[in-house]
């Protein structure tokens, strides 16, 4: 069941949907925050979110490049439009983790408002997994699981980059790597792996041989990959279940 909001931020109105599973009332849920892929809301997140929800979840996706009105439609395929990939790659410089950290808070308010139950969870694809472990260090006292896949720059040599928030995080961390991903290369592995172990972080990172960048979503053409999908949910659902219970 989905049901589209609008999210005020210290920046405005964030655009988002709210998906539970049917016959949920009076239900105790838990809640996970979806961090969106780099061309936005659509029809193929909202149906990994739906899934991710009748698994007995509340699940929130905002639209994290709210800040630029309306932009698009994008779908997996966009990124091969030059035009569009010039868009795509401005709006993901200027949504910076910073700005993200600043909406999660409003986020995780509307998952209070929404009657959930014990930790959160919070789970990003692309560009969303690297705010998902943003967001998982800057709000350690309520998020208590959170997972990226095929997330890029967790490990990179920016000043923000994700990594050198492991000493914050108390969440479990699952992380699920591209065998094959420019944006997140095995120089980048190690040095995610190297912080989460020096800090101790509960943590699982999980190379899935032979995928690309995307694997997990379906209008990603010859980057989806239906094993290794299927692959991904098996691993994330067991991960919800088992810390957010």
């Amino acid at each position: 069941m989905k049901r589209d909001i609008e999210i005020a931020t210290a920046d405005g109105l964030a655009k988002a949907s709210i998906f539970r599973p049917d016959n949920s009332v009076g239900k105790a849920l838990s809640g996970i925050v979806f961090y969106m892929d780099a061309m936005g809301p659509r029809d193929p997140l909202y149906a990994m979110a739906q899934r991710l929800a009748d698994a007995g979840h509340v699940v929130l996706l905002p639209d994290l490049f709210y800040r630029f009105g309306e932009y698009g439609p994008f779908d997996g395929g966009s990124f091969a439009n030059e035009a569009a990939r010039a868009q795509i790659i401005k709006m993901i410089n200027e949504t910076t983790q910073e700005i993200t950290k600043r909406d999660s808070a409003a986020f995780l308010e509307v998952l209070d408002d929404e009657g959930v139950v014990g930790p959160i969870g919070v789970v990003g694809y692309c560009m969303g997994g690297g705010r998902a472990l943003t967001a998982a260090a800057t709000y350690s006292n309520r998020i208590g699981a959170a997972a990226s896949f095929h997330g890029g720059n967790l490990a990179s040599e920016r000043p923000d980059s994700p990594h050198r928030l492991a000493g914050d995080i108390r969440a479990r961390l699952y992380v699920g790597v591209a065998g094959v991903d420019g944006s997140f290369p095995p120089e980048q592995s190690a040095r995610l792996a190297e912080a989460l172990r020096t800090a101790e972080v509960d943590h699982i990172i999980e190379n899935y041989v032979g995928m690309s960048h995307g694997w997990t979503v379906p209008d990603r053409g010859d980057a989806y990959n239906e094993a290794g999908a299927e692959r991904h949910w098996k691993r994330l659902l067991d991960f919800f279940e088992e810390t957010l219970a």
